[in-house]
């Protein structure tokens, strides 16, 4: 079965990451099956929106720690995690959230330009617990959603968003029941692609461009300060703690 599995009907197209004895946890076959449903929903003209979500109730619990551990690289160049990050799609994209979002899936949600989520769900970049940094966009985009505060919250702590809670602030478009949220996002897709699709496209990305949502330049600046981060003694205590369930014993370097 397809890690990644795409559906495209009536101007939508639902791409779902399909891994959920792994909570869809991404590895380079779910990054390289996006990349290509991406590919599609903006090569063709019968497509106004996609949508992206996840199965058997999670929508994703970030990166794959056995295929990173075993050297698989999970982020395509110049795309991104999940082939998505650093480069989403013209077109718009709506994330149907079930359960958790964490780490690099909370980075995929955010990737979306709108989020439907079920009550019950969850957004996370837990990163600093793993004395790491949420690198894949998560920290450049989620001060232009939330307030300052309380982003800083979010990302210095790692402790999670309730649906409830990221809708309030704006994280979250609506809120569904748990397990609807996949047909919440199809209504809402079925109203955007009802209109023009060249001007839906051009408005997507007019209305991105103007706050910068997705900023090249500080994708690439950030790795300034996170690349010690990530090549640091604690990053490996990190890891190695949590696959050993104990508290790490941080250095400081």
């Amino acid at each position: 079965m397809s890690a990644v599995l795409t559906e495209f009907a009536d101007g939508v197209a639902v791409i779902t990451i399909n891994r959920p004895e792994a909570k869809n946890a991404v590895n380079l076959e779910v990054s390289e099956g996006i990349a290509a449903a991406i590919d599609e929903l903006e090569s063709r003209d019968d497509l106004t929106i996609g949508i992206l979500t996840g199965a058997g109730g999670t929508f994703c619990a970030g990166m794959d720690l056995k295929a990173f551990s075993r050297g698989e690289q999970v982020s395509l160049k110049g795309r991104g995690f999940g082939g998505l990050t650093e480069a989403p799609p013209s077109k718009p994209l709506i994330a149907a959230v079930e359960g958790w979002a964490l780490a690099g899936g909370c980075e995929l949600a955010l990737s979306a330009d709108l989020v439907v989520a079920a009550e019950n769900s969850k957004f996370g970049i837990p990163e600093v617990k793993r004395g790491l940094a949420a690198a894949a966009g998560g920290l450049l985009r989620l001060p232009k959603i939330l307030p300052y505060q309380v982003a800083m919250e979010l990302a210095l702590t790692g402790d999670p968003l309730t649906a409830e809670r990221a809708h309030q602030f704006g994280l979250v478009n609506k809120v569904t029941a748990p397990g609807e949220a996949l047909a919440g996002a199809r209504e809402l897709a079925a109203k955007i692609a009802a209109n023009g699709p060249l001007a839906v496209r051009a408005t997507k990305q007019v209305t991105s461009m103007a706050i910068k949502y997705t900023d090249t330049d500080l994708i690439k600046k950030q790795w300034d300060y996170l690349t010690p981060v990530f090549k640091s003694e604690d990053a490996q205590e990190g890891a190695k703690a949590f696959a050993e369930k104990r508290a790490p014993q941080w250095k400081g370097r």
